[in-house]
């Protein structure tokens, strides 16, 4: 249990540098769309095929022999307890995709509005902080081996994700090359993708611990459209604030509720997971 950090953060970080060959199989294809989908689809259903020969769990397999619930989402919203936990499982997580949906996706728009005549791709903006993404994610699981604990991990990658917002924000932000290395810092920093799925896995029993590393991340992601909608619909179109303020608007709030879900999660590093959540029986 105490190399488990270790293996899932080398299995996201090499996982995230498929944004890096997405790009250039796009550059390779001639922008191709079309073909770089069929590519992709392709490479699914291999994936599929890889996925039959992975081992089943011992700890899941014994508990497929109990008279436990298995898999049941609504479990999560059941007990005040166990919904506290999978409401700050996913709350520490919002930082990633306002960084990559909104800073780096719009980086060429922010250039525009900071510095004038911006050439900015955002293509090639998302491939430089996916890259930096897939090294914190190696990082980050080693920096927890050391450290032997999780949350001091986050909290280092925490503070160096709001010293990105920061420097984004700031006069140094005034070039091209600047916005590129800035967007790859800033995906460094919140290169914590592993340990937060990590932490959310772990915070579940076995019964539900799968259902708890699929349905987190995705909730996260499913988080994006309101941040945009602060960002752009409140602040932009009914307070007409420009790009700048409606970033480091949006970056505060995102960052203090990450920071006050980050205080009250709970440390899993030495956490046993052989055992089961609640006592809801199979009918």
């Amino acid at each position: 249990k105490e190399k488990r950090g270790v293996g899932t953060s080398l299995v996201a970080g090499i996982g995230l540098f498929g944004a890096v060959a997405a790009y250039y199989t796009f550059q390779f294809t001639d922008k191709d769309w079309r073909l770089c989908y069929k590519i992709g689809g392709a490479l699914g259903v291999v994936l599929l095929l890889l996925r039959i020969s992975v081992a089943e769990s011992g700890m899941f397999k014994s508990v497929k022999e109990q008279n436990v619930q298995r898999g049941n989402f609504f479990m999560f919203f059941t007990d005040a307890k166990r919904f506290k936990k999978y409401a700050l499982a996913i709350l520490i997580g919002l930082p990633t995709w306002f960084v990559i949906g909104v800073l780096v996706n719009l980086s060429n728009r922010f250039g525009t509005e900071f510095y004038g005549e911006s050439k900015i791709e955002s293509g090639k903006a998302i491939m430089y902080a996916y890259a930096a993404i897939a090294i914190g994610d190696i990082l980050v699981g080693l920096l927890s081996q050391y450290y032997k604990s999780r949350k001091k991990a986050l909290l280092t990658f925490y503070i160096l994700t709001i010293a990105g917002l920061v420097l984004f924000f700031s006069d140094i932000n005034n070039s091209d090359t600047a916005m590129y290395v800035i967007c790859a810092f800033l995906g460094f920093s919140t290169g914590f993708w592993a340990i937060f799925v990590t932490m959310g896995a772990e915070q579940f029993g076995t019964n539900l611990r799968a259902t708890a590393a699929t349905t987190i991340p995705n909730v996260v992601r499913g988080a994006l459209p309101l941040i945009n909608l602060l960002f752009l619909d409140v602040l932009q179109n009914e307070f007409h604030f420009n790009l700048w303020t409606s970033g480091v608007i949006t970056g505060i709030i995102v960052m203090s509720i990450t920071l006050i879900a980050f205080y009250f999660t709970e440390e899993t590093f030495h956490k046993d997971l052989n055992y089961t959540e609640g006592k809801e029986l199979i009918p």
